[in-house]
């Protein structure tokens, strides 16, 4: 049996403790092998929940640990002052302000288009060279401190409460239609007259040219992928942007509205032809308008109950579409009694 001297045994077990203290380090920076950002977010913003409930989650599901996402509201005070010390740090000019917005690392992502398309590849190089901390923004680690554990996601909210007054026009514009399809049901009996009165035959073609345009904006806004101009209510950008906003995912919607438009256009310029086709163009008007109500009456519904955001120009369109139901839904002709007059001479026989 071969004994080792003392000291020689105590020099193994010391570089074996080296050894597995320094394979521990490794392993303990190789853990903390993560990266970071900040999300500046508003639970009322409909590009927010996009961020938040599509483009993260499979993020997080992919890396772990690895990424490190701390959710700041800026609908509060203190995280719109965080807020505030990123866009004074970072110099994020005026164009660019507003959430969803990202940081991470010196990069600024902002909008439910920025952050999808660049924020893997980000997460990807930032790994590979190792991780990196927290971004730089003032007064963020005392923000940590107080909050506690960093949260890695918002309240859930349902889709009517991310615009609570956009979605209430559209509500209010939703009953409206349901009740102008139910009393035009209950109101139009044949049989009718053959013609309208002047002033509705003067509205008619007024009102489809107004449709056309507003059709047309969102046609253009839809095709070419701009923003639009929304107002100070609701978010049209976000209906624009949704699946719902292509008729079986190729048609954009503002598109058919154009088409059907038209459609209206045409039967009331063809209204004055020989019979049968004027009187066809006649009875097509209301019954494109009928269906265009309907269909309205679904694209409104999807804003504030699916989609979480309301566009104010496809409020729009549904006002004049309404309009136009009621405008040219032929008023039903008065009935001829017949058989009074032999009735009224039996009863004062000569």
């Amino acid at each position: 049996m071969v004994h080792l001297p003392h000291r020689r045994l105590l020099s193994l077990f010391s570089l074996l403790g080296l050894m597995l203290a320094l394979v521990g380090i490794r392993s303990t920076q190789a853990q903390e092998v993560a990266a970071h950002a900040v999300l500046f977010f508003s639970p009322s913003c409909p590009h927010c929940h996009i961020v938040i409930d599509q483009v993260l989650p499979p993020l997080q599901e992919r890396y772990g640990n690895q990424l490190q996402i701390l959710m700041v509201d800026s609908s509060q005070s203190d995280g719109q002052a965080l807020y505030q010390e990123a866009v004074r740090t970072f110099a994020i000019s005026q164009d660019r302000q507003g959430v969803p917005a990202l940081v991470f690392g010196n990069e600024v992502l902002v909008g439910s288009g920025e952050i999808p398309s660049r924020l893997p590849g980000l997460i990807v190089q930032t790994l590979a060279a190792g991780g990196n901390s927290w971004p730089a923004i003032p007064g963020l680690e005392p923000w940590i401190a107080n909050q506690g554990t960093a949260s890695t996601s918002p309240v859930a909210q349902s889709p009517f409460k991310r615009d609570p007054l956009g979605n209430s026009l559209a509500v209010t514009m939703l009953l409206v239609m349901i009740g102008s399809v139910v009393a035009v049901l209950v109101r139009a009996k044949p049989p009718f007259k053959p013609t309208l009165e002047p002033w509705r035959v003067r509205a008619i073609p007024i009102l489809a040219l107004v449709g056309i345009a507003v059709a047309s904006y969102l046609a253009f806004v839809e095709v070419t992928g701009s923003d639009a101009v929304c107002g100070p209510v609701g978010d049209c950008n976000t209906v624009q942007q949704s699946p719902y906003a292509k008729l079986f995912g190729i048609l954009p919607i503002g598109v058919l509205g154009v088409i059907g438009y038209i459609a209206i256009l045409i039967a009331w310029a063809l209204r004055n032809r020989p019979q049968p086709l004027g009187g066809q163009a006649i009875k097509a008007i209301p019954i494109m308008a009928f269906l265009g109500t309907i269909f309205s009456i679904y694209l409104t519904y999807l804003e504030p109950f699916v989609i979480g955001a309301t566009c104010m120009w496809c409020l729009t369109s549904a006002v004049i579409i309404t309009a136009l139901l009621w405008i040219a839904l032929p008023e039903t002709a008065p009935q001829v009694q017949r058989g009074k007059g032999r009735a009224v001479k039996q009863n004062h026989p000569s």
